[in-house]
C-alpha cells in the first residue's frame, strides 16, 4: 500500500475529482496506524477492507425504521457499500477483519468512486449513494441493483438529503458550487434509469461581489451540506466559503428567504471566514446544528434564527471538510468527530462543560451517527480504516426531557364526536351508577334529533360547561387555532398556502 504526506491530503482529493464521467487515477488517503487505546474501549469494531486491500470509511448511517435500526450502511472511497449488523457480539481477541465478515450482511460496488453521503429512504428499502462520480443513484437494498441514477452535476456530489414524508423528492449540493431538487418518480421515455434535476441552484454560497470576478476555486465554492427541512418545502444549505446557513423556499428558488450566522454582519467581515462541514438537524426539526472550520459546533433554533446561534460547543478539531458532527434524534446531545483521533459528545443543555471523549481511533474521526431507537448506541469511523460501535447511555443519557421536545395543544373534539362519544358511554354504563350518570350525561336524544345533548360534571364541581357561540366559533377554527400551537409550527396544514420560510418558522 502507497503512503503519503499529511501535507498532500486536500491535493489527493482534488485529483480524484472527475471531469465528465473519465476515471482518473485515485490516489489513497494517508494512512494511520498505532495501538488501540483502551481507555473508553467500544462494543466493536470492523476494519472497512476488500480482498484484503483497507479502505478508508467516508460515510455511515444506521436504518431508520425501528426494525432495522441495528443495521449501518457504510461507504468508503473506493466506492463500496457494506451493510453491518451492529449487534454481532465481539470479541476483544477478534481481528478487525474477522469482526467484519461476522457482521457484515452485505456488500457490493455502487460507484467507481468514493461515496461522500448516503441516505436511507423508503422504509430502509431503498439508498441514496452520492458520489465523486458526480452522480447519485438510488439503490434497491434487498437486490443490490441500481433503480435510478440522478445525473446533473459536474462536481462531486458532497450532500444529499431526502423530504422528511414524500421521499421521492431529493435534495443534493456539489463541490461545483450548486444545489438541485430531484423527484425519482419523473423518468426519460426512452432513458428511464437517469434522471434530471427539477431545479438547480447555481453558486448558491458566493456574493454578488464575488460573482463579479474570476471564478474562484471548486474548494470556496463548494456546497458542503443539505437539508430538507421538517416543514416540507424548505432546505437549509452550507457550504465551504463561510460559516452562513442558507434557508430556501423550494417554491421559488431565486434566492434564499432568510439566513444565518455564528456572528453580526460587521464582525464577520473582520474575521477570517470559516465553512461548514456538515449540517444536522434533530428528530423534530428545531434544531440544526452546524460543524464550522473554526473548530466550533454551531447550534440554532429554526423557530428563532434571528437570534443567531443560541449555542455553541468546542473542544474538538474540525481540520477538514471530512470530520463531521450530528445531533441525536432528541436535541439532548451532540457527536462530533475530530482531527485528534478521538470522538465527543456534549450535552446540550451544559455547552460549557466538558464533552465525553470517545477514545479508540488511530486516525481523523470523520463520519458519525446515532442509532435512532437504540439509545445511546453511536458509530464512529475514522481514517485508520475502521468503524466502531460504542454504548454511551450511563455515561450520558439521564431522565431528562428533551430540548426539543413541544406540548401539543388539547384540542376539543367536533361536536359529532362528542354526541357520539356521549351516547356511547350512556349506553354502556352500569345501573348502579345511575345517580352519578345523571351528573354527567342528560337530555341524550336517542330519537334522532339533532338537538346537542347537555353535558354536566358532578355536583362537587360548581362549574358547568356551557356551549355558547362564542366557544362553537373558536371550536370550528381549528385550522387556523393549531398553526398557534407550538406542536403544529413545523407541520402547518396542507390546505393553507404560505410564501416563505418565516411563515412556516414563526418567532416566538
Amino acid at each position: 500500500m502507497e503512503f503519503f504526506n499529511r501535507q498532500s491530503f486536500f491535493n489527493d482529493i482534488q485529483s480524484r475529482e472527475l471531469n465528465g464521467f473519465r476515471v482518473s487515477a485515485v490516489r489513497k488517503r494517508p494512512h494511520y496506524m498505532g495501538n488501540d487505546s483502551q481507555d473508553l474501549a467500544p462494543i466493536g469494531a470492523v476494519a472497512v477492507e476488500h480482498d484484503g486491500d483497507l479502505s478508508p470509511p467516508m460515510a455511515l448511517s444506521f436504518c431508520k425504521t425501528n426494525k432495522n435500526a441495528h443495521i449501518l450502511a457504510l461507504t468508503d472511497e473506493g466506492g463500496y457499500i457494506g451493510l453491518y449488523n451492529t449487534r454481532k457480539k465481539f470479541t476483544d481477541s477478534s481481528h478487525y477483519g474477522e469482526n467484519a465478515e461476522k457482521a457484515k450482511v452485505s456488500e457490493w460496488v455502487a460507484h467507481d468512486n468514493a461515496i461522500f453521503d448516503i441516505c436511507w429512504i423508503k422504509d430502509d428499502t431503498n439508498l441514496l449513494t452520492a458520489s465523486g462520480d458526480q452522480s447519485i443513484k438510488v439503490w434497491d437494498t434487498q437486490e443490490k441493483k441500481c433503480i435510478r441514477a440522478l445525473m446533473g452535476h459536474t462536481g462531486s456530489v458532497k450532500s444529499i438529503s431526502s423530504h422528511p414524508t414524500n421521499q421521492d423528492l431529493v435534495a443534493s449540493g456539489s463541490r461545483d458550487g450548486s444545489f438541485a431538487l430531484w423527484d425519482t418518480r419523473c423518468s426519460n421515455t426512452y432513458q428511464k434509469l437517469f434522471l434530471s434535476p427539477i431545479s438547480t441552484v447555481y453558486e448558491a454560497h458566493l456574493s454578488c461581489g464575488r460573482r463579479r470576478l474570476r471564478r474562484r476555486k471548486a474548494e470556496s465554492m463548494s456546497i458542503t451540506s443539505v437539508l430538507y427541512l421538517k416543514d416540507e418545502v424548505s432546505i437549509a444549505t452550507a457550504g465551504a466559503v463561510d460559516s452562513v446557513i442558507k434557508f430556501w423556499d423550494t417554491r421559488h428558488l431565486k434566492g434564499p428567504v432568510t439566513q444565518a450566522c455564528p456572528q453580526s454582519e460587521s464582525t464577520a467581515k473582520e474575521k477570517r471566514l470559516h465553512g461548514i462541514s456538515s449540517l444536522s438537524q434533530d428528530l423534530n426539526g428545531v434544531f440544526i446544528t452546524a460543524s464550522c472550520m473554526d473548530h466550533r459546533i454551531y447550534m440554532y433554533n429554526v423557530l428563532q434564527l434571528e437570534r443567531g446561534a443560541i449555542k455553541s460547543f468546542s473542544g474538538g478539531r474540525i481540520e477538514s471538510f471530512f470530520v463531521k458532527s450530528v445531533i441525536s434524534p432528541d436535541a439532548s446531545h451532540v457527536l462530533s468527530g475530530s482531527g485528534d483521533g478521538n470522538a465527543y459528545i456534549w450535552q446540550v443543555h451544559e455547552p460549557q462543560s466538558d464533552p465525553i471523549t470517545l477514545k479508540s481511533h488511530d486516525g481523523e474521526v470523520t463520519a458519525v451517527d446515532w442509532c435512532p431507537s437504540e439509545i445511546g448506541k453511536v458509530a464512529t469511523c475514522s481514517d485508520d480504516f475502521t468503524v466502531r460501535f460504542w454504548n454511551i447511555q450511563s455515561s450520558c443519557y439521564s431522565n431528562t426531557r428533551s430540548p426539543s421536545s413541544i406540548r401539543k395543544r388539547v384540542m376539543a373534539m367536533p361536536r359529532m364526536e362528542r354526541r357520539k362519544l356521549f351516547v356511547d358511554e350512556a349506553s354502556s354504563i352500569k345501573s348502579d351508577t345511575k345517580n352519578w350518570t345523571s351528573n354527567v350525561v342528560s337530555n341524550v336524544c336517542m330519537s334522532g334529533s339533532s338537538r346537542m345533548q347537555e353535558v354536566g360534571t358532578p355536583e362537587s364541581q360548581e362549574k358547568r360547561i356551557s356551549f355558547n357561540p362564542d366557544v362553537k366559533e373558536n371550536l370550528d377554527k381549528t385550522p387556523e387555532a393549531k398553526i398557534k400551537s407550538p406542536s403544529s409550527v413545523l407541520n402547518p396544514p396542507s390546505s393553507l398556502k404560505r410564501k416563505t420560510i418565516r411563515d412556516y418558522f414563526l418567532v416566538s
